[in-house]
Formats: structure tokens, C-alpha cells, sequence
């Protein structure tokens, strides 16, 4: 079975060596030498010489001349794992068996952009692992292989997106051999259930005092990193809230945004309900208690 693989995060990177552990037959290699908007991105050129695979970079995987040369390639199957590129129809038609794409979420739900964030800024309890077939929409083809993962109080963005790359690579250890066999099952979506998360912009990731404070804590540890971070701002001047935690506050006469409690390593202000400590500010802020942020 020839396999033509395109990828550019670091997922990408750990899928990629686990069908080469598998001894799978990488025919050719799509990547990206660099990203201005993926933060886990990983250029699999130095994985691909080590073990003597083709690769290109295609910053347009559509292009007639990267079309060209994955046919010339002649792929049973591709694999699209971390490209956040649509593919086209003609690319999606090339291999004889399809391509193979990933999105973590329990699909059809939660379709769309930036899962793991949307998760745990909703404070989501469970999301998945999730295989599928590539079609023209957008996560919306048949299902290959599904796994639920438990979102746990703790994680963020970093322990979710660990769990999600555990997952998926005991699935491709699973799968692989059934591809292999041709004995896979396809599972079809069922689109009356499907949602979509929109693209999130920096707006998304501004703290508004007025929010609860687990809803503060759930948006500072889904942007946690390798993301950009949460952030606030105080006078005109923009901090970024890596860490933060839930501090229980019945005082009901106190306003959103008031500081509480404050020492050389970290504050804690009010929110609309209870109230939140930051534990890691970048850069740190001196600011005295009963000020307002």
C-alpha cells in the first residue's frame, strides 16, 4: 500500500513516526518549512532524510505542480493529518482508497476550527479522536476510527493536546493493519448532528472581569501553551495570563475587576461570580490591592 503523507504540526511529526514504525510504505512526504498561525508547527524534512522518504514543501497543496507530483507518486492512500489547508476535489481524488484526515472532537459534533481550544474554553467534560475519510465538506466524511478522550478540570491546552496525540497513535496502531487487509469499516456521519466552531480571532481570548471565574479559568487554560495565551489589558498596556485558578469568593458586594489580593508572584481579582488568581502573568504586573483592572 503506497502512502503519500502531508503534515505540518507537531501531531503530524509523532503520526508520521509511528507508520514508519509500522513499516508502512511512505511513498512521499507534503510539509510546510514554516507557519505564521500553527504554534505546534514541525517541519518533517529532517524526520523524511532520516529515513530516506521524498518530501516537498507545498505551501500550496492544491497547486498543479504538487497535484502532479503526488500523482506521480501514484498513492493507494493519502494521509492529512495537521494541515490546516483545505483540500480540493482533484487532490481529494487522486488516491485510489481516499484520504485519510483527523479532527479531535466526538464527530459529527464540533465540527470546524480550533477543537481543543473551543473544548476547554467551553468547559467541555469529554471530547475525541477522530479518523474519517475526506470529502468536500469540512469533517463531514466517513468515520475510520473514533475514541472518546475525558477532559479532565486540570488539563490545558498542553495535557489535552498530549492525550489527543496518545490517542490517535494507539488508533493508527489499531487501523493500520486493517487498511492494510482492506477490511477497515466506514462509519457515516450522521449530518443532522454535526455543529461548527468558527475561527477564533484575538477578541476571543480577551478576559472580561465580568465573566465568571471558572469561565476565566476555562478561557486562560484552553489558550494556555503552545498558544497565545489569554489576555487582559492595563493601562494601555497588554499582559498575558498563562496559568489561573478558581478562588471561591462569597462577597457579593464587590465588583468585577477589583484586586483582592496581591504579592510579587501573583493577584487575584474579582469576576462576576467568585473571583480568580492569577498565577502566571507575562509580563508581571505591580499593581496594589483594591485596584481595578
Amino acid at each position: 500500500m503506497r502512502i503519500v503523507f502531508i503534515g505540518s504540526v507537531k501531531f503530524s511529526e509523532k503520526a508520521l513516526q509511528k507508520l514508519i514504525l509500522l513499516n508502512a510504505n511512505i511513498v512521499g512526504v507534503c510539509t510546510l518549512k514554516e507557519s505564521k498561525f500553527n504554534s505546534d508547527h514541525c517541519d518533517l524534512t529532517n524526520l523524511c532524510k532520516k529515513n530516506h522518504i521524498l518530501v516537498k514543501y507545498a505551501p500550496n497543496v492544491n497547486s498543479s505542480s504538487n497535484l502532479e507530483w503526488i500523482k506521480s507518486l501514484n498513492p493507494d492512500i493519502i494521509f492529512c493529518l495537521g494541515w490546516s489547508r483545505l483540500l480540493k476535489s482533484e487532490l481529494i481524488s487522486i488516491p485510489k482508497r481516499g484520504v485519510i484526515g483527523y479532527h479531535p472532537t466526538l464527530l459529527p459534533k464540533n465540527r470546524g476550527r480550533h477543537p481543543l481550544i473551543w473544548s476547554l474554553c467551553l468547559g467541555e467534560k469529554e471530547t475525541g479522536s477522530s479518523f474519517f475519510f475526506m470529502d468536500e465538506g469540512a469533517d463531514s466524511g466517513d468515520i475510520l476510527s473514533q475514541r472518546k478522550i475525558k477532559i479532565d478540570t486540570s488539563d490545558d491546552a498542553n495535557t489535552l493536546y498530549n492525550k489527543m496525540i496518545d490517542t490517535a497513535l494507539i488508533q493508527i496502531e489499531d487501523f493500520f493493519p486493517k487498511l492494510l487487509s482492506k477490511t477497515e469499516l466506514k462509519i457515516k456521519q450522521d449530518h443532522k448532528k454535526a455543529n461548527y466552531w468558527r475561527k477564533r480571532n484575538q477578541k476571543d481570548g480577551k478576559i472580561d472581569w465580568r465573566m465568571t471565574a471558572d469561565s476565566i479559568y476555562n478561557l486562560t487554560r484552553s489558550l494556555t501553551r503552545p498558544y497565545v495565551g489569554a489576555h487582559f489589558e492595563y493601562e494601555n498596556k497588554l499582559y498575558t495570563v498563562w496559568k489561573s485558578q478558581v478562588v471561591l469568593h462569597e462577597k457579593q458586594n464587590i465588583e468585577p475587576g477589583k484586586v483582592i489580593k496581591s504579592n510579587d508572584k501573583q493577584i487575584t481579582v474579582k469576576a462576576g461570580e467568585n473571583a480568580i488568581c492569577l498565577e502566571e502573568i507575562e509580563p508581571f504586573i505591580n499593581i496594589e490591592e483594591g485596584s481595578y483592572l
